[in-house]
């Protein structure tokens, strides 16, 4: 039974996105196929060289940095919320595939799960 989590949530100034992710990692520790979508203000989670120590806060990078480490299968990002942020794919985190959301991505996943 696999699962897609998405996160529609800015990385910074809410604790949803976060939950979300704690969630992916708690799913893979106990060995279920777990993937991760990232659309809306979501794409930014996914950006190179953040700086969250100006807001006071840690960066996420790291952590989404051991997604894999941790079993987490994919990291996906929605081609249209890149271009609405101006993320090329030179600007994104290693190993994140950019796709086109519908209901043919989907569909592919058994259960589908929304951050908020």
């Amino acid at each position: 039974m696999s699962t897609l989590i998405i996160i529609d949530q800015s990385p910074y100034g809410s604790w949803e996105g976060r939950e979300a992710l704690d969630m992916a990692f708690s799913l893979a520790a106990f060995d279920q196929p777990v993937s991760l979508l990232f659309c809306g203000a979501g794409v930014n989670w996914l950006r190179k060289g953040q700086d969250a120590g100006k807001i006071q806060q840690k960066s996420i990078e790291r952590n989404l940095a051991a997604a894999p480490v941790f079993g987490v299968e994919a990291l996906f990002a929605d081609r249209r919320a890149c271009d609405q942020y101006g993320l090329a794919g030179t600007d994104l985190l290693d190993h994140v595939s950019i796709t086109d959301v519908g209901p043919d991505f989907t569909g592919r996943f058994d259960h589908v799960a929304f951050a908020g």
